[in-house]
């Protein structure tokens, strides 16, 4: 990302708020159940979120024949400890799936070695890609999640003069960070968990692209602003979306039951 690790912390927050309101309907998108500061012995201190995601029209539609509509409610719990990061998403009609996302966060431009501190079991079966933001591939996935139109080749920032990206922007970009992701993802069902391991996997890797294309095209809608300020307007937008489902903001003692 061509953006220092305080910068894309900030790009981050508002792309997530921004893509969760471009995504809820009455029907189907982001409820937050909490989303509130943490600390443990695990993570230090950070911020704490419990969201179901409702996206019964982005079932494929292999998936629809033998699932009930209600089959891709999934239910992701984030323990965001900047520059660390975990998510653990969980499918109730699925029971035993499960997919884990860590991110680690580092200022450099996306060279540095097994920065997860993989096992050399674990190094042997890891599969590694790189993801370009600049990159222009289209494939279902990234037409289901959806996909920005602009033209990094061409872009460039009217806040910061960052842009465009050219081909090897990433030796080039001063500053520059990389979002290290390790996905982990187990599908114990035979017949078809093969087949559903990889349309999560590629629509993970669609949902990235897409989110991290975004969050440095919406660069001047966010440069300039502070965590705090994006901590109250995430606060409102969280009330937002459940209105839009439909439902209300827990209050603090329901919340301290949920889990």
């Amino acid at each position: 990302m061509p953006l220092s690790l305080e910068e894309y912390q900030v790009a981050q927050m508002y792309m997530v708020m921004k893509m969760q309101q471009q995504n809820t309907t009455g029907t189907e998108g982001v409820e937050v159940l909490e989303n509130r500061p943490f600390e443990d012995d695990e993570f230090g201190k950070g911020q704490y979120t419990l969201k179901l995601y409702r996206l019964q029209s982005k079932a494929p539609s292999w998936l629809t024949t033998f699932a009930p509509a209600d089959a891709l409610v999934m239910q992701e719990e984030a323990w965001n400890s900047y520059p660390r990061c975990k998510s653990v998403i969980k499918c109730p009609y699925f029971t035993r799936f499960r997919l884990t996302i860590e991110t680690i966060h580092k200022a450099d431009n996306g060279l540095s070695e097994n920065v997860h501190g993989l096992s050399k079991t674990e190094l042997a079966t890891r599969e590694v890609e790189t993801i370009d933001i600049a990159s222009d591939t289209r494939d279902y996935w990234s037409y289901i999640i959806g996909r920005n139109s602009i033209d990094f080749s061409i872009f460039q920032s009217a806040m910061t003069g960052r842009g465009p990206l050219l081909d090897g922007w990433q030796e080039r970009c001063n500053p520059v960070m990389t979002a290290y992701k390790l996905v982990t993802i187990d599908v114990p069902y035979w017949g078809f968990g093969s087949r559903l391991e990889q349309a999560l996997l590629a629509g993970e890797r669609a949902l990235f692209l897409e989110s991290h294309r975004n969050s440095f095209a919406w660069i001047d809608e966010w440069f300039g602003l502070s965590v705090e300020v994006l901590r109250e307007l995430e606060r409102q937008s969280d009330t937002s979306l459940n209105e839009k489902l439909g439902q209300h903001c827990l209050d603090e003692s329901a919340r301290g039951r949920i889990g």
